[in-house]
């Protein structure tokens, strides 16, 4: 196993290449940062190489800089070996000549890729230790810790002096939603890294809600990834046939030349990808991030219908505490591939009869929202549903205010939803309806008695 090991070294890379990985850790001081973990001496050909190596490590450890020339010819004066003495002087000018390469980025990542493979091939060794004894999940901490190693340290943001690049960085490269009034409150939308979520109970249109985001995208010509775990890929395709053409879902094969120029006409792209309930965790949805990356696909939004039935990565005993680890995954993967990911969550059935979703009706279920950046409920009554209507809350939002609540038209039949500022027509006539929701289910009742000729 030492051997196999050993056998890796920068051989391969030949002389010129490896005196510039010197030239690199002369000049670079955020190289070394990154790359002494995992860079070992032993991977260079020649002794004065690897002397060389050893001294830059040993001073960057204590001093958080490369060491000058000045420093280094002191070392090497300290010296006893002759030969080594006059081999180290000729690489150390050989380096410092190459300090101005055009090549030195390529040589650096190639550098750190070679030590990153060489720390994940070891910990593969182990791993075989480790699936004899089935400790599976130490396999995993073991993988994951060689996959972070030689990544970069970074110390952090100097506060004083970074003024303007706090402006600069604070830009958030935001997706909106497709209703104003809610893309307002979260100053411009959603963005890389960030988590939305909608939180609504059973039959009030999650999914349509979450397609409406998307689509909004899509028309826009964004790249958006649909992930659903509870209807199949054809059945959510035909539900986003309504949303951009109009069309009820049971009629569109009547109308499927109008739809397809619909269709047609869209900028964007979109991927609907299916997994059966609880049948794919967040890993899974990464791999196939990263597949997609292979594929040179890069999405700009990720939607997941919907977060509560994804399968937990590990076992809980508590429910509520793996889904909480999902929201923290989920919040996870979408800093890791840096997109936006808006998820919905299932909100208790006494939420049902309520006229707003607030935070104490998602209480047993709210620490497992709380890792999401922007939270807002959707509430519908049985007479909503017959007047088109409902309720969006904010519940959480990290980029504005919250607590405020905005009505909303909710059509799941032409997948049509418009969320409104209270003060605007649109807010005023929603509002209305569903102030005289009563009368409005009275009439509504009375005429489908009237059609079907009285029931005498």
């Amino acid at each position: 196993e030492e051997n196999y090991m050993a056998s890796e070294n920068f051989n391969q890379f030949g002389p010129t290449f490896q005196s510039k990985i010197i030239s690199s850790l002369l000049s670079d001081n955020k190289f070394i940062q990154t790359i002494s973990d995992i860079l070992e001496p032993e991977f260079f050909d020649s002794d004065a190489n690897k002397w060389l190596t050893k001294e830059v490590s040993k001073y960057f450890m204590e001093f958080r800089k490369a060491p000058t020339l000045e420093v280094l010819k002191i070392k090497i004066t300290q010296m006893d070996d002759e030969i080594l003495k006059v081999s180290i002087i000729e690489n150390l000018k050989e380096a410092w000549r190459n300090v101005e390469a055009t090549d030195l980025e390529f040589v650096k990542q190639e550098t750190l890729g070679f030590c990153k493979n060489q720390v994940i091939k070891e910990s593969i060794m182990q791993s075989v230790d480790l699936l004899e004894q089935k400790k599976y999940d130490d396999i995993k901490v073991l993988i994951d810790a060689a996959m972070k190693a030689g990544s970069e340290r970074d110390l952090g943001h100097d506060y004083i002096i970074s003024l303007e690049e706090r402006l600069t960085s604070s830009v958030r490269n935001t997706l909106p939603t497709p209703w104003d009034s809610i893309t307002n409150v979260m100053d411009g939308g959603l963005a890389g890294g960030e988590l939305g979520v909608l939180v609504a109970a059973a039959g009030v249109g999650k999914t349509w809600c979450l397609q409406s985001l998307a689509a909004h995208l899509v028309r826009q010509g964004k790249t958006v990834v649909h992930y659903t775990l509870e209807l199949n890929e054809a059945y959510v395709g035909l539900r986003y046939d309504t949303v951009f053409s109009g069309t009820p879902t049971a009629n569109i094969k009547f109308h499927q030349e109008e739809v397809q120029k619909v269709i047609d006409g869209l900028k964007g792209k979109l991927i609907i990808k299916y997994y059966p309930t609880r049948s794919a965790s967040v890993n899974t949805l990464a791999a196939h991030l990263k597949q997609m990356e292979i594929q040179e696909i890069k999405p700009d939004v990720v939607i997941v219908d919907y977060a509560d039935i994804l399968k937990p990565t590990a076992f809980y005993k508590e429910k509520r505490h793996a889904t909480g680890e999902t929201y923290e995954n989920l919040r996870g993967m979408a800093g890791e591939f840096d997109i936006p990911i808006w998820t919905a969550s299932q909100a208790n059935r006494s939420s049902l009869e309520e006229d707003i979703i607030d935070a104490s009706k998602v209480s047993e279920d709210y620490s497992k929202v709380m890792t999401a950046d922007f939270v807002m409920s959707v509430s519908r009554k049985v007479e909503d549903k017959i007047a088109n209507t409902g309720r969006v809350h904010v519940i959480k939002n990290r980029f504005g205010i919250d607590g405020i609540t905005f009505p909303a038209e909710i059509n799941t039949n032409t997948g049509h939803i418009q969320v409104y500022e209270a003060s605007t027509q649109g807010g005023k006539q929603a509002q209305g309806k569903m102030d005289n929701s009563e009368e409005f289910l009275r009439k509504t009742l009375s005429k489908k008695y009237k059609d079907m000729g009285g029931f005498e």
